[in-house]
């Protein structure tokens, strides 16, 4: 592990060093997407150049080469979450699929009419809409657990909503719009005392936070590659082995199977039966990369960093008295993500303008309107912070942001 230098940092990403609207670009959409430092994109091109073949086919060569890199990356994800063993680890394009794949695989076989299914009102749609799709095919209820005016779980509400009917709790460890970090291990501990299997939305904590899965002892967590430095198209599902040998694939094709005859087929074992198809390699190398480049650095540097500018940020933000800000206003259990609203201002308008200052954040729902509806919100404004990212920048951030109401003729 090395020190953490943020200014070497920003030399890996070239991205980051472009100007827009000649002002130097300020990229504070980090919850959307990372950018890719060189060590992950000269691994991606290095695939290319030197071992590109379709894995777990050929024997020649390349496609050895290719199926070592496919399956090292495998092993590389085991050991970042800590997972027993490399079967437990499913590759698929991001964590939308990954979530997709429990619900039509593990739902539709196992879920029931009357069964419930519960999660939080602060999910992404991802989380949200393939249980809305299973409780209407299966007759069951989906049920959602709801926040405290700190923008937190209480706990009762947990206790209350999770049942002896409840099937299955799924819940993000860190909100995309509130950057609340939810008590993941304690809810999966009383999910499974009523029976109930237990699914943790990655996306947004794996890019800050070690997670454990033995640890949490949850049965199910899906994250992006996108999120944590890597490429785009690479997703992971994590899944104790035991489940995952219950379920039924969820694509049908090519590298799935055992054994094709004319009216049957078997499947391959654990992992290759829920991945059909030529598989993302390049995306599987550069996941491995990210993940090497993350580790080098350090989760605990990057968690302190994180909490270092969410606090300035925060700091800045609450001496604006135009500005609601939507999550925790302290550290405890959050996460660099900010959401706020500019009195009088559409969100849409603030990025617009604040982009005109070379500023990069998001507006508008983030994937989570029935939090937006719980909030009483349409919309928000959302920064959120990386690596290389800098006091600076949040400076100059609120800066441009002072400026949004005077563009649109409030004078202040």
């Amino acid at each position: 592990m090395k020190k953490f230098d943020v200014k070497q940092i920003r030399k890996d990403f070239p991205t980051l060093s472009q100007k827009v609207n000649g002002k130097p670009l300020v990229y504070l959409d980090n919850a959307a997407t990372t950018h890719k430092p060189n060590f992950v994109l000269d691994a991606m091109i290095d695939y290319y150049e030197k071992h590109n073949a379709n894995p777990n086919r050929g024997a020649h060569y390349l496609g050895v080469s290719a199926t070592e890199l496919y399956e090292n990356a495998r092993e590389k994800v085991r050991e970042f979450i800590n997972a027993k063993s490399n079967k437990e680890i499913i590759f698929t394009r991001n964590a939308t699929e990954s979530l997709n794949l429990i619900a039509y695989s593990y739902g539709m076989k196992y879920v029931e009419e009357d069964d419930e299914i519960v999660v939080c009102i602060s999910e992404h749609h991802s989380n949200i809409v393939p249980w809305q799709k299973i409780a209407n095919l299966k007759k069951a209820k989906l049920k959602f657990i709801y926040l405290n005016e700190d923008y937190r779980l209480n706990m009762d509400e947990v206790y209350t909503k999770i049942t002896d009917k409840t099937k299955i709790v799924g819940i993000a460890q860190m909100s995309n719009v509130l950057g609340t970090v939810y008590p993941v291990k304690q809810i999966v501990e009383y999910a499974h005392s009523k029976g109930a299997i237990t699914i943790i939305d990655g996306a947004q904590s794996a890019p800050h936070i070690k997670i454990d899965v033995i640890d949490i002892n949850t049965d199910f967590l899906v994250f992006s590659g996108h999120k944590m430095l890597g490429p785009m198209g690479i997703g992971v599902l994590y899944g104790k082995e035991e489940l995952l040998e219950e379920m039924p694939p969820f694509l049908m094709g090519g590298d799935m199977i055992e054994y094709v005859e004319e009216q049957n087929t078997t499947f391959a074992e654990l992992p290759h039966r829920f991945e059909a198809g030529t598989p993302n390699v390049e995306g599987a190398v550069g996941l491995t990369a990210a993940i090497d480049y993350i580790e080098e650095i350090g989760l605990d540097n990057i968690n302190t960093h994180g909490h270092k500018l969410t606090s300035y940020a925060l700091e800045k933000l609450m001496a604006i008295p135009y500005v609601k800000i939507y999550g925790p206003k302290d550290l405890d259990n959050r996460g660099a993500v900010i959401s706020f609203s500019v009195e009088g201002c559409h969100p849409h308008d603030v990025s617009t303008i604040v982009d005109t200052y070379g500023v990069a954040l998001r507006a508008g729902h983030h994937c989570a309107q029935p939090l937006m509806k719980y909030l009483n919100a349409p919309a928000t404004s959302r920064i959120s912070f990386y690596i290389y990212n800098t006091k600076s920048e949040i400076d100059i951030f609120i800066d441009s942001l002072k400026n949004v109401r005077k563009w649109l003729g409030y004078g202040s």
